[in-house]
């Protein structure tokens, strides 16, 4: 599965060691191709610059250089499919579409959520904690 990674997604693996840093290297190491375009890099570096530690940022160049990182052209086509999201979101979510992923993770409730669950030109937009659900579900143990 190609998975999309929001800035929020990569400030929050950066800055501390949690439930989402553990989330992104689970992806990584079950063969889950991990993307991210410059547009989310950029706001990622800049956030966990003003936030954070010079132990973060070094964090996070080495996870980006883990994952597929992208320029991306916004293509002009899907754009109506956008349109619910405020104008500083749709470049991510065009960005998932234009680089063929099936998912995108945010952890943005307030502008990603009402798209949680949805999908949109070909990708799904997840919480982390649903990601995590449709792609490792819970074992269903028998007694």
């Amino acid at each position: 599965m190609r998975i999309f990674l929001d800035a929020n997604i990569l400030f929050s693996a950066a800055r501390s060691v949690g439930a989402i840093r553990l989330l992104v290297h689970t992806l990584h190491a079950a063969g889950h191709v991990l993307v991210a375009d410059e547009y989310v890099a950029t706001e990622a570096r800049r956030n966990v610059a003003i936030k954070s530690g010079s132990e973060a940022l070094e964090y996070l160049e080495a996870l980006l250089a883990q994952i597929e990182l992208n320029a991306v052209q916004y293509p002009g086509t899907d754009q109506a499919s956008v349109l619910w999201l405020p104008e500083k979101d749709r470049p991510v979510l065009l960005a998932a579409m234009a680089l063929q992923c099936d998912a995108l993770v945010s952890g943005d409730r307030t502008h990603f959520g009402p798209g949680y669950g949805k999908t949109f030109g070909g990708v799904t937009v997840y919480t982390p904690a649903q990601l995590a659900q449709a792609i490792f579900p819970p074992s269903q143990e028998t007694p």
